[in-house]
């Protein structure tokens, strides 16, 4: 399913979605999510495999991703992160990875994006209460969003081909959310970690796309009140848990 069609959801009136909306590479027409026409068409080219979309190299692939960010009036990618791309699947993934890429894994994402308004839809359809949907929180507000395995695949997928919009992102007090900047530090003396931590997110779009994922993640902000200050802290006699400490041994190498 390429285009997604009025659910009747009532979508335009949901606060949840109008709050990520501007954070998403989708666009809402009355009561439904699409893909702006431009974009919609660049990825079904890239769905059809590289004798159609020709992305056979990480060169071509970062062009692929700049004609399609500016499908969706993004500016193009960096001079550095399509140098990070084409270094990464040209010059580090050995042929045969790469070339099974450009044949089968990143036509998969292209046709997992293209699902992107129907899975939106559909999460927005099963969150009908407004309180597990997909939104921003404020500052101070709890809350939780509970997301298929499916979208969230589609979701990280944007990340990798660098579409979500991050105009406003710094207004609104969010991280860095598309990759360009895991490849751009590949450019320029990149420590070894930095390559193994593409080649992990790499091997994810591998597994979800050789078997879509069924299942469910839930993100959930716990918030302290704000009059729970340090002096607060510092005068209570609630008992810690069992904890080690550990001085010389960093927590990504070694579990407590």
């Amino acid at each position: 399913m390429e285009e997604s069609k009025s659910t009747g959801s009532g979508l335009a009136a949901r606060g949840d979605l109008r709050s990520a909306l501007p954070f998403l590479p989708v666009v809402l027409r009355g009561d439904a999510l699409f893909w702006p026409p431009a974009a919609q068409e660049s990825l079904r080219a890239l769905a059809l495999g590289p004798d159609v979309s020709r992305v056979v190299s990480g060169d071509v692939l970062a062009d692929a991703l700049t004609d399609l960010r500016q499908a969706l009036d993004l500016p193009p990618l960096s001079a550095h992160a399509a140098e990070g791309f084409a270094i990464f699947f040209d010059d580090l993934l050995s042929r045969v990875h790469a070339q099974g890429w450009f044949a089968e894994v990143f036509p998969s994402l292209a046709r997992l994006l293209l699902r992107l308004p129907a899975l939106l839809e559909d999460h927005y359809a099963k969150a009908a209460d407004g309180e597990s949907g997909l939104r921003i929180l404020g500052s101070q507000d709890a809350g939780v969003v509970l997301l298929s395995q499916e979208l969230t695949a589609a979701l990280l997928a944007c990340a990798l081909f660098c579409l979500f919009p991050t105009a406003d992102r710094g207004e609104a007090s969010l991280p860095r959310i598309n990759f360009d900047g895991l490849f751009s530090a590949l450019t320029h003396k990149p420590r070894q970690s930095q390559e193994q931590k593409v080649r992990c997110l790499l091997h994810y779009f591998e597994r979800v796309t050789d078997s879509t994922p069924t299942g469910f993640v839930s993100f959930e902000r716990k918030v302290l009140p704000h009059h729970l200050d340090s002096d607060m802290w510092m005068k209570s006699s609630a008992p810690l848990c069992q904890f080690r400490v550990r001085g010389i041994t960093r927590c990504s190498l070694q579990a407590l």
